[in-house]
């Protein structure tokens, strides 16, 4: 079969900053009428060729040919010209503006005069829309009234309203939920169906192998491959990015599962926190499965007395207790990573060193000091134990991956020597490789005899990961099931189910 040639080609493509070179000759390019996913590790250089063919860095070496023509662009105007649309993570929207003004803005269609024609801008705009399935958007509405998954919508009615023939799309469903994930895909269909062409850069292999013709893989700045999609598999992809085979993004470790240590009775805390009775044993994985709105993180802020109980009972280690707050959760043994470790977990412009001892800092000080040495060597140990990969000690954690950013996270609430480590969403944005090295430093932790509580939305990590699954729906406990009957089926199953009847 003929297959058309690349509306865009990348060759050679080079790029260096600070000395340091992030992207060495690589080749790409796309068709249009075809969705090609670009995979790689943070840090690959995915981030560094997508904004080379946007029009935002220049290129040391290399060439970019459109449609038979060299380009070289000097801005992303220049990208535009040629027929090519970025649609960021960080959407790029003003919202005091109106989704008609922001669609156009830049680009209005005139009156004679020289006036700006605003009945061709919500007429355009509607119908843009509409191409999108999008009827429920009104296009007087302000930008700051939408929800994400509406604001990215309108991204794309604004990339199409310039007549892009090819679309950048850099982690879109990052932060949608569901529901807007499925919609996405619909949308992204509806456009490689209309011809165009496609750029998607993700984590996520599911959204991979449902929606892309191609794939192409970097790593450390380099091209690895590029591939027809159905001649991969997840592993091989997953060999591709990470340089090693791995058997398994799920590594079971084979831990010594002992004697309860946490046990819940009829826990309340407003509508979504139900009733919920269960215990959890030294060495054990207990995954909380559930959709979004089902309770899990509210159970976990409970537990780490963030929204203290209003009834029920906690049992750690044979003794009733009453967390008031996340600093008695912690004196007792309790330690919680949250969903949002950039809001909830670091304070990014701080140094690792300050992110690492932020949770033991009082054992760490002498009057109104900080023992710098002892923090140091906390930092470093740290740094060791989980391959947190970073200049030195010093560097701000927001500069990190967000697989590093996230060690860091657990490495602080490590260094409180926990009983009970809740870990919310543990591997959410975070590429295949550092999902894996998490896995693993969670085998190690259980192996130690750590009991974990673990929440993702990850129906394959669930399963992977857990001795039990507790599943949840509105607030209540629907079901709790062993490892060896977990199935794809009943957990999903449990998620929309009513409470689950207690037995005699």
């Amino acid at each position: 079969m003929n297959r058309p040639e690349p509306y865009v080609s990348m060759k050679g493509m080079s790029k260096s900053f600070v000395g340091i070179k992030v992207l060495k000759d690589v080749d790409f390019d796309v068709r249009q009428g075809e969705v090609h996913a670009l995979l790689g590790e943070n840090g690959a250089g995915k981030s560094t060729l997508i904004k080379m063919l946007a029009g935002l860095y220049k290129p040391d070496t290399g060439t970019i040919v459109v449609d038979g023509e060299e380009q070289k662009f000097a801005s992303t105007s220049d990208a535009t010209s040629a027929g090519i649309a970025t649609v960021y993570q960080e959407l790029l929207l003003f919202p005091e503006l109106t989704v008609a003004e922001n669609v156009f803005l830049g680009n209005y269609p005139r009156k004679a005069g020289g006036w700006i024609d605003w009945a061709t801008v919500r007429a355009r705009t509607r119908d843009l829309l509409d191409q999108l399935d999008s009827h429920d958007l009104d296009v007087d509405t302000k930008v700051l009234n939408l929800s994400v998954a509406q604001r990215q919508r309108v991204e794309i009615a604004k990339a199409l309203s310039k007549n892009a023939r090819i679309l950048i799309m850099d982690e879109p469903t990052a932060s949608l939920v569901e529901s807007d994930v499925q919609r996405l895909m619909e949308v992204v269909t509806q456009l490689r169906d209309r011809g165009v062409g496609i750029v998607y850069v993700s984590h996520r292999m599911p959204e991979i192998f449902a929606l892309a013709d191609r794939v192409t893989v970097l790593r450390d700045g380099t091209h690895v491959g590029t591939r027809d999609i159905g001649d991969v598999d997840e592993q091989q992809l997953v060999s591709m990015m990470v340089g090693r085979s791995i058997e398994s993004l799920f590594p079971k470790a084979d831990a010594e599962i002992g004697e309860t240590v946490l046990e819940v009775r009829n826990l309340n805390h407003g509508r979504h926190v139900r009733d919920i009775s269960f215990s959890l044993r030294r060495g054990e994985i207990l995954g909380i499965a559930g959709l979004v709105g089902s309770g899990r993180t509210e159970l976990a802020l409970t537990l780490f007395g963030m929204t203290p109980a209003t009834s029920g009972e906690i049992v750690l280690e044979g003794e009733p207790v009453h967390i008031a707050s996340p600093r008695q959760a912690r004196d007792l043994g309790i330690a919680y990573v949250p969903e949002d470790r950039g809001l909830q977990g670091l304070v990014k412009p701080m140094a690792i060193r300050k992110n690492v001892s932020m949770a033991i800092i009082e054992k760490l000080s002498s009057g109104i000091f900080i023992r710098a040495d002892a923090e140091a060597k906390i930092t470093r140990d740290a740094i060791e134990r989980f391959g947190i990969r970073s200049r030195n000690i010093d560097q701000a954690v927001g500069e990190l991956s967000g697989g590093n950013q996230q060690k860091v996270v657990i490495a602080k609430w490590l260094a409180t020597n926990p009983k009970v480590l809740i870990l919310d969403e543990p591997t959410r944005g975070v590429d295949v490789g550092a999902k894996a090295e998490i896995h693993s430093i969670m085998g190690e932790l259980v192996k130690q005899g750590v009991a974990i509580i673990m929440i993702s939305s990850e129906l394959p990590e669930v399963l992977g990961m857990s001795d039990r699954v507790l599943v949840m729906n509105s607030g209540e406990v629907t079901d709790v099931i062993d490892r060896s009957k977990a199935s794809p089926e009943r957990v999903g199953a449990a998620m929309t189910a009513h409470r689950l009847e207690e037995t005699a």
